[in-house]
């Protein structure tokens, strides 16, 4: 009768953790879909959108960066260092402050260029994530800017 119990609790307690190790396994994380375009902020036909978890809406709020970076919904945005500059066609910045052109960021959307999309951009050769629509210094290391490839 003694080995009977000790028998069921074994095979109970094997039967949980059973359980336990399928149901983590079923809500385990699966992998996003490659195309889908990361959370950012972006000047998209003259107005300030907001992308969330794949869904595009217009920024309605002031938004504030992982790296202290804030973009305004005029598209202004303010470095930690308190530099301003102001966000042009096509250029986005992702959740962490990092400047970049939208369409790198989502190469499955079609696109022709127009001369309105012909934005000459600056980048520092030593920190790429500093883009400016004009020629100038970088904020971080005093090095002149390059024009953006």
């Amino acid at each position: 009768m003694k080995n009977t119990k000790m028998i069921a609790a074994m095979l109970a307690s094997m039967l949980m953790l059973l359980t336990c190790f399928v149901a983590s396994n079923s809500f385990a994380q699966t992998k996003k879909h490659s195309s889908m375009m990361k959370d950012c902020c972006m000047m998209k036909e003259g107005k300030m959108m907001c992308m969330k978890k794949g869904k595009m809406m217009p920024m309605k709020h002031d938004m504030t960066m992982e790296n202290g970076t804030k973009c305004m919904t005029n598209g202004e945005c303010i470095m930690k260092n308190g530099e301003k500059m102001q966000m042009t066609e096509g250029q986005c910045m992702d959740m962490k402050g990092k400047m970049d052109m939208c369409d790198k960021m989502n190469k499955n959307e079609k696109h022709e260029n127009t001369d309105k999309d012909m934005v000459m951009t600056y980048t520092c050769p030593m920190h790429p994530e500093i883009i400016r629509n004009k020629p100038g210094k970088c904020p971080k290391c005093g090095m002149k800017l390059i024009e953006k490839k």
